[in-house]
């Protein structure tokens, strides 16, 4: 490595070194206190009995049914949601994409639902399916009056759509993204070879396409995993719809335990990181140079 290249990496080390110094104090400090409040048996009711128990409180956590239910409640909205999302995102992005007149109006009808607070749109969700407030039951399609958060299935259903009609915008944003660095002359090229417009897409675009799928669905599901505005304006974890975020919001705030709340907290930070590590490896694409890749 020539003495150019050192001081030139040198350089960039000192211009990150903020951001890298900000990012440690409002991210690693945090999670590393988290980690140590979890292995330590507190609670605010009770601060007299404050103790260090080691994992106790993972075996708690990981022993208890509630846990797991919520999981599976967490795994639910987020596979649903983020499939529906990728397809309609899809779709969504080559309309934007190929849109001849009014491309720009398109475009900012379409992100919307994206640009409303996320509390903004669960209440408004929440007060359209209520079965004192809500219209939705007066629709055509629905055949009879439903107590639509009266049941588990249809308590989670609402979450999925609410969270589907808000952050939709955002992936056919990012697929969009991906959409435009395509070279209008591999289609052109494949038209001549006599490709249909089915051909292309899965032989030009959806490969060309794999980096930008990796990080939208990645950011998604991330976000998904973490499900917590729309639970708690619509249910508060009612019915049975609790998430692992309700459910460490419940430990933390409401029952004031420390300990098995960081716990909690630690557990869906590890699962984070799993889902990302997931993701990058299964995909298999070098998302920096923007192809498909080892």
């Amino acid at each position: 490595m020539s003495s150019r290249t050192k001081s030139e990496r040198k350089l960039a080390w000192l211009l990150c070194a903020p951001a890298v110094i900000v990012m440690l104090a409002v991210t690693a400090y945090p999670i590393l206190y988290a980690f140590v409040l979890s292995l330590q048996k507190l609670d605010l009711r009770f601060p007299e009995q404050t103790e260090f128990i080691g994992l106790a409180n993972y075996g708690t956590v990981l022993s208890a049914e509630l846990w797991w239910l919520d999981v599976w409640n967490t795994v639910v909205i987020m596979v649903i949601s983020v499939a529906i999302e990728l397809v309609l995102g899809m779709l969504i992005a080559l309309v934007m994409h190929r849109a001849i007149f009014g491309r720009g109006a398109v475009r900012t009808v379409v992100l919307i639902p994206y640009g409303i607070i996320t509390v903004v749109a669960a209440f408004a969700w929440q007060f359209a399916f209520a079965s004192e407030t809500g219209f939705v039951d007066n629709l055509p399609l629905i055949a009879d009056e439903k107590n639509w958060f009266g049941g588990h299935i249809s308590s989670l259903a609402v979450i999925i759509m609410a969270e589907i009609w808000k952050t939709t915008p955002f992936m056919a944003l990012l697929l969009l993204a991906g959409l435009v660095t395509i070279p209008d002359e591999l289609y052109e090229a494949a038209r001549v070879d006599g490709a249909s417009a089915w051909q292309r897409f899965v032989k030009i675009t959806l490969p060309l396409m794999k980096p930008a799928i990796l990080v939208a669905v990645l950011f998604r599901t991330l976000e998904a995993s973490r499900v917590f505005d729309s639970i708690f304006i619509m249910t508060r974890g009612a019915q049975n719809t609790e998430s692992v975020s309700i459910l460490g919001f419940n430990q933390l705030i409401n029952r004031l335990n420390l300990g098995l709340g960081s716990a909690i907290s630690v557990l869906i930070f590890v699962g984070v990181v799993l889902i990302a590590f997931v993701f990058i490896k299964g995909f298999g694409v070098k998302v920096e140079e923007g192809r498909p890749g080892g």
